[in-house]
């Protein structure tokens, strides 16, 4: 009887115990090199005995199954949660390769579902238990992801086995991974001839030949090499698709309606920015669009400045739908920072920008910004590493009370967990706790609440 009653107290506790996990809130950071994601417990990242350790770490879920030879597979860049907060939808760049192996570009991108509630269980630490299945992305080097109800629409930055050549964005079945259709993007102009790929595609014709395998290369600028994707909303009430091009130097303004109904050239216009833009995010009001302009892929050149679109200027297609350029991560222009992910808080008041070379993040407040205040960068944090290192930072998110600014960074080493997440304090603009052994080159965060 007293067994009894000890194994019943023992099931309540357990019971406890995943209640408790689930109530709490986890950062969830794309180990990308190294090929897990990384589920960390923000309540006890913040406690100052765990500050500078893997110590809120809670698990490591693979994004794909071990290869036969026990190599891990995948290349984790970015990650959506659903919209129940149950499933956590991550872009492998190249798919299910071992990174150690794949030095190049233009695998074939695929997207891993994921169970969030596996994920964020001790026992699945270093396990694929969390992973349900795989789909494919539809085209190569695979980046941007947004939701639809019934579909995943994806970014794609690449041509088969190579860096440029990109010009797709896919419509994916959620529900039964079927291609359903794409969006063909328009070739650039860079003021030489380009390969002979027709827009629309038609057969015969192969993939777009000759192209560089490897940025930076002069011959870039006739592809898009798409990157981030976000959609924003008219005052018309309509959603329109916003692409980051980093071949092109642009920002592609996308009318998802007529892409939804079948049109595979749905572009309105492109705007053009300081240069390749990589990530792109929307306004929580979907009224304005911010895209971090990273760097060229024809010259060793890295940005510095974000760009602000206004939705409704852009769906018009007016030239000046570029509302607002603004320097971030440095007061010199001829500074270069390389912003790379940006996001915005809640209240839609502040932009995030973390800065790669600048090793900083700014938070922009977009009142400002749009009124052309040269003091719209209201702030600009350092960021350190414990081990000397640069910070290198590249994601962010931000909690859904704006409490918290969450950042993701950390040089490529020689794959194993070098990386870094930054929790910073939006009160104070401060850095409160730092996680180390966060993946390796990490990318992409998404907050589970």
């Amino acid at each position: 009887m007293k067994m009894r009653n000890l194994m019943v107290a023992s099931g309540l506790l357990l019971c406890l115990t995943q209640d408790l996990l689930a109530d709490n809130t986890f950062i969830l950071a794309t180990g990308r090199r190294d090929p897990r994601i990384y589920a960390i417990d923000l309540e006890q990242a913040l406690k100052p005995e765990n500050n500078n350790t893997p110590n809120a770490i809670v698990s490591r879920s693979k994004v794909a199954l071990d290869r036969l030879d026990g190599r891990p597979l995948g290349d984790p860049a970015n990650i959506i949660v659903s919209e129940d907060r149950k499933t956590a939808y991550i872009v492998n760049h190249h798919g299910a390769v071992d990174n150690a192996e794949f030095l190049q570009h233009g695998g074939r991108g695929n997207i891993a579902i994921m169970a969030i509630q596996e994920m964020v269980k001790r026992k699945n630490d270093n396990t694929a238990a969390a992973l349900e299945r795989h789909i494919d992305s539809g085209h190569f080097g695979s980046v941007g992801l947004v939701l639809l109800p019934d579909m995943f629409v994806i970014g794609n930055a690449e041509s088969h086995l190579t860096e440029d050549g990109g010009n797709r964005i896919t419509f994916v079945d959620r529900r039964t991974g079927s291609l359903r259709g794409e969006i063909e993007l328009a070739l650039g102009n860079p003021g030489f001839a380009c390969p002979d790929f027709p827009v629309p595609f038609v057969s015969p014709h192969g993939p777009p030949s000759p192209v560089p395998l490897l940025s930076p290369n002069p011959a870039w600028g006739c592809f898009p090499d798409t990157n981030g994707i976000t959609l924003g909303r008219g005052s018309d009430g309509k959603r329109y698709l916003f692409a980051a091009n980093g071949g092109t130097n642009d920002v592609s303004v996308i009318d998802l309606e007529d892409a939804l109904a079948g049109d595979r050239t749905p572009e309105i216009i492109r705007i053009p920015t300081q240069i390749g833009p990589w990530g792109i995010t929307t306004s929580p009001d979907g009224r304005w669009v911010v895209a971090a302009n990273r760097e060229s892929q024809q010259v060793a050149f890295e940005g510095n400045t974000i760009s602000i679109i206004d939705v409704d200027l852009a769906r018009v297609g007016a030239a000046n739908a570029e509302v607002a350029r603004l320097l971030v991560g440095t007061s010199n222009p001829n500074v270069q920072t390389r912003p790379f992910i940006p996001s915005f808080t809640p209240d839609g008041r502040f932009i995030i920008v973390p800065n790669f070379r600048s090793n900083n993040v700014s938070i922009v407040d977009l009142a400002r910004a749009l009124a052309h205040d040269p003091g719209a960068e209201v702030a600009r944090i350092a960021l350190t590493r414990p081990d000397g290192l640069a910070a290198r930072p590249k994601g962010s998110a931000v909690t859904s009370d704006g409490r918290y600014v969450v950042i993701s960074g950390g040089p490529r080493t020689a794959f194993v967990p070098s990386g870094t997440v930054w929790i910073i304090d939006l009160n104070t603009r401060t850095v409160v706790a730092t996680v180390t052994g966060v993946g390796n080159d990490p990318y992409g965060l998404a907050i589970a609440e």
